[in-house]
């Protein structure tokens, strides 16, 4: 037995309405409340699922959103894209994930892909994006938001946190429990994310008239592995840090992993605080100290910013929302002599 699939005909045939009217209905538009009622039933009996492909084609929208990290393995990231999903999800829009896995060429490769989709709009975290893609996208009228980090010379919406303030506010709280020598371990030094919180970093020993000493800079690359390798660096150092911000999730994990494979005490023998992962925190014995992102409010902003700029709404463009940190404290740094 071959399957007929219905079509609008046979939705306006059983309703009485005008396909006119249908039409509107299933593309967003507004109708009367008994006219909805008699085109959900109809929708519902005659199982008529809407051809996105021609729709598409034809008011040259597919309802879809791109959305592209750098990866999937960053919970920090996941916890923004599920709320950014779960939000557009409700005005009817798909979305299509790609995670360019830290790689700037796959990053343009992914971004193409995603306008060769025709997608709506695009959420990016962007590495090495090539601007161009992005002047190209907004001149079609497919807003771009950028989260986490923002891409100079671009008149692009940026949705990020303060993450000067966040890295201030952390080393602030190791200095006034007195630790002088406090070491960092930062993201890659081209990322706007790792330059603003080293910025921090820096800012703070300024204004408390605290040298810094270079060696107690590091970079990673925001994966476990590297947090790691940068704690173990510091406990063998001939005179190490008494304490150490790490500035995201990953490095965090890495880092309390090098400390416990040592068995070296927290805090007794090295005070910590680390960035982005509450559960962590908590699972971290004694708890761990640490920054925390509004991850939830990212994910919202970005999703109906996105949804405003797709409604042709122009307004405050373009926007740079900043958003607060918090920290939250737990056993991780110990009181030593302060002078503060």
């Amino acid at each position: 037995m071959v399957l007929i699939a219905s079509t609008i005909k046979d939705v306006a045939k059983y309703t009485g309405l005008s396909i006119a009217t249908i039409s509107k209905y299933i593309n967003g538009g507004n109708v009367r409340e008994e006219n909805k009622k008699l085109i959900d039933e109809a929708i519902k009996a005659l199982d008529f699922r809407v051809n996105e492909i021609a729709r598409g084609l034809k008011t040259n929208k597919t309802a879809t959103i791109g959305v592209l990290i750098p990866s999937l393995e960053n919970i920090f990231l996941t916890s923004i894209v599920s709320r950014v999903e779960s939000i557009l999800l409700q005005y009817g829009y798909s979305t299509i994930i790609c995670d360019y896995r830290q790689n700037k060429e796959l990053e343009n490769q992914k971004f193409d892909f995603l306008m060769n989709k025709f997608v709506d709009g695009i959420i990016l975290v962007p590495l090495g994006i090539n601007e161009d893609k992005i002047k190209m996208a907004l001149e079609k009228d497919v807003p771009v938001i950028l989260i986490d980090r923002s891409i100079k010379g671009i008149d692009c919406d940026v949705v990020l946190v303060d993450n000067l303030n966040a890295a201030y506010n952390a080393v602030e709280l190791l200095f006034t429990k007195g630790h002088r020598r406090v070491g960092i371990i930062c993201g890659p030094q081209d990322i706007y994310t790792a330059q603003e919180r080293l910025k921090g970093y820096i800012r703070v020993h300024e204004d408390y008239q605290i040298k810094i000493d270079d060696a107690l800079v590091k970079y990673g690359d925001y994966e476990i592995q590297s947090g790691m390798e940068l704690m173990n660096y510091f406990l063998e150092m001939e005179n190490p840090p008494t304490a150490v911000f790490v500035t995201n999730y990953e490095m965090t994990l890495g880092a309390v992993m090098a400390l416990n494979s040592r068995n070296i005490s927290i805090p007794n023998e090295m005070s910590l605080i680390g960035f982005d992962n509450i559960q962590l925190a908590n699972v971290v014995k004694p708890k761990l100290s640490i920054v925390v992102q509004p991850m939830q409010q990212i994910g919202e902003f970005a999703a109906n910013l996105l949804l405003k700029r797709m409604k042709g709404d122009k307004s405050g463009y373009p926007a740079m929302l900043r958003l607060k940190t918090d920290i939250v404290e737990g056993e991780s740094i110990k009181v030593i002599n302060s002078f503060i």
